[in-house]
């Protein structure tokens, strides 16, 4: 199938490693054009190096941002220039329960969460209006469809996110630009690694999962690989999880 992706300029948030870069690599090895963008500069140059010798593609780019500071998203989109293709991607807040967090720490999930989403998408759509063609891709949580025990930040904002995208999916649709949210259940990333220590726990908790084990990276990209594609004409506003089957709701 031919995605209809060479050459189109894709941005890739927090890609300097696990989902982010896979989805990256996804649309380096399609000919994309893509900009990875995370807070450190060292392993942003660390992850275009890998991505670029693993895809032979050479227009992969790095970008410099905090998708909490509005400035930097500016500055960001402004460096790019137009962007055929949005994945917005962002790090999961701290886990807790409702009385373990003060105004502050819900202030700062609001900025990372949702606002980033807010302002890369403000920051992109003009452009992609004007050509009459964009794609949006929100990666959240399984959170935005069941509640996580002890998750309660992402429990809140990233169901917001699905109001935002549904939202837009209606407001941009008549410029062509499709928007849709996609989360992952559990991806074997340096976070799950970290939660369940090693290779054994792991395959325990793969084993409570429908299909048999947990997801890799990869397999999450190809869903955002499509959704954020030429190949894509028809699907907006929707929201999918990619969990081996994890989730028992509708």
């Amino acid at each position: 199938m031919d995605l209809g992706i060479k050459e189109k300029k894709v941005l890739v948030t927090a890609a300097s490693k696990g989902i982010g870069k896979a989805c990256a690599k996804a649309y380096a090895e399609e000919g994309a054009r893509v900009f990875i963008a995370s807070r450190n500069q060292t392993k942003l140059e660390e992850t275009v190096h890998d991505l670029r010798e693993q895809t032979g593609n050479p227009h992969v780019m790095s970008v410099v941002c905090d998708l909490t500071k509005a400035a930097d998203i500016q500055n960001m989109i402004e460096e790019i220039g137009r962007i055929d293709i949005l994945i917005n991607n962002v790090g999961g807040p701290p886990a807790g329960n409702f009385a373990d967090f003060a105004d502050q720490d819900w202030l700062k999930a609001f900025e990372q969460l949702l606002m980033s989403v807010v302002r890369t998408v403000r920051a992109v759509a003009p452009g992609m209006k004007q050509q009459q063609f964009g794609r949006i891709v929100n990666i959240t949580s399984s959170s935005m469809k069941e509640a996580l025990d002890g998750l309660l930040l992402s429990n809140t904002f990233r169901p917001a996110i699905v109001g935002l995208s549904k939202s837009l999916s209606q407001e941009l649709a008549s410029d062509q630009i499709l928007i849709n949210s996609i989360g992952p259940g559990k991806i074997e990333t340096d976070r799950i690694r970290e939660i369940y220590q090693d290779k054994a726990s792991i395959e325990k908790v793969g084993k409570t999962i429908p299909i048999g084990r947990i997801g890799q990276p990869a397999e999450f990209a190809k869903a955002v690989l499509f959704l954020g594609s030429a190949a894509n004409t028809y699907i907006t506003g929707q929201t999918l999880v990619v969990d081996g089957g994890a989730m028992k709701t509708l």
